[in-house]
């Protein structure tokens, strides 16, 4: 282990994470569903790994059709990673000591592997930083859950959880949504649809802020974009019998077709790589139904991925975590809260 340096930071980059083979969906399903910040109800404790194992046994083949399409497996990690490194590139660059590790919640690498890797490198303070722009109990609140239960050292550490207001994130979706709408004949007539991942109702009606803040980052996009093209917001990739956020991408495109429209665009909003809910249920499910719809013209905003003006955003927000907490805010174990949304 090196000796460890008061000004070295290292910056974890929390993620899904995805499976790397089709051998691998099943498993990554279980673990997914056995994330006590997903399946909750009385008694748990007993019944949520025999409910994870059958929920994971009934969809992993369905799954797995989606993962076939995109080249079968995950290029989260990859992404990721990217990510990663050109954060690292970008911090240092600024003048900062830092070390950026990858912590995927259902796959490798795992929360544990980052630890491991933080421990090694002898860092002297610590910033978590989720990829999720919008904060919600089941995504950025699991992470650092999860971060919880595993870090036992004593170490100064902020955690960023949102960052869906700051102005350069906000800035890089506005510039994928203009390459796409370049694509089109006539980009101001396309009809912008902006996709979320969906989470159950239940969720919403106990406090998490993730719809409202969907909501306000699809306004904030808007606002800056200047467009005057219609637009509307939905959801995807439910899960299970309950209620879940709605309208679905599904009954959107169906609803955009009966209106008569033929030029949709979708942006995934909640996203910030590409990964099976944007190759597979956008760009290749989503697709086909707007074609067999009668959408003539159908596009989807590429991800983020290693975007130099994303990147700038990371970048900003682990700056800014560093700068405006005082030191006596964040000394030991207890996590420090920044929603990062500077102007």
């Amino acid at each position: 282990m090196m000796a460890r340096r008061s000004d070295r930071v290292g910056v974890v980059l929390f993620q899904l994470g995805g499976p790397d083979s089709l051998m691998a969906v099943e498993p990554f399903l279980y673990n997914l569903f056995c994330d006590p910040d997903i399946i909750d109800f009385p008694l748990a404790r007993i019944g949520r790994r025999p409910l994870a194992k059958l929920i994971a046994t009934t969809r992993a083949k369905k799954a797995a059709r989606h993962y076939s399409a995109i080249g079968g497996c995950s290029p989260i990690r990859q992404f990721t990673e990217q990510q990663a490194r050109a954060l690292q590139a970008r911090l240092i660059g600024e003048g900062l000591d830092a070390l950026c590790v990858v912590a995927m919640r259902y796959w490798y690498p795992f929360t544990a592997e980052a630890i491991t890797a933080l421990r090694h490198a002898g860092v002297g303070r610590i910033v978590l930083l989720p990829l999720y722009p919008q904060y919600s109990r089941t995504t950025t609140g699991s992470s650092f859950n999860e971060w919880r239960r595993l870090w036992c050292d004593a170490l100064p550490t902020l955690c960023v959880t949102n960052f869906y207001r700051n102005p350069l994130y906000i800035e890089s979706v506005v510039e994928k949504v203009n390459e796409a709408l370049a694509s089109f004949p006539d980009p101001a007539v396309a009809a912008l649809v902006f996709s979320a991942h969906s989470v159950p109702v239940s969720v919403i009606e106990n406090g998490d802020p993730y719809q409202r803040e969907i909501e306000e980052t699809t306004a904030l996009v808007m606002q800056h974009g200047a467009w005057a093209n219609p637009h509307r917001l939905c959801y995807q990739s439910k899960v299970g019998a309950s209620r879940w956020l709605q309208p679905t991408l599904r009954a959107t495109l169906q609803q955009l077709a009966a209106e008569g429209h033929r030029d949709v665009c979708v942006v995934p909003i909640s996203f910030v790589s590409d990964h099976v809910e944007t190759l597979g249920e956008i760009d290749h499910c989503a697709r086909e139904e707007a074609r067999s719809l009668g959408i003539k013209r159908f596009a989807m905003t590429q991800g983020l991925n290693s975007s130099p003006t994303f990147i700038r955003a990371l970048a900003d927000c682990v700056l800014r975590a560093i700068a405006e907490t005082p030191q006596a805010q964040h000394q030991g174990r207890k996590l420090t809260a920044l929603a990062v949304a500077a102007d």
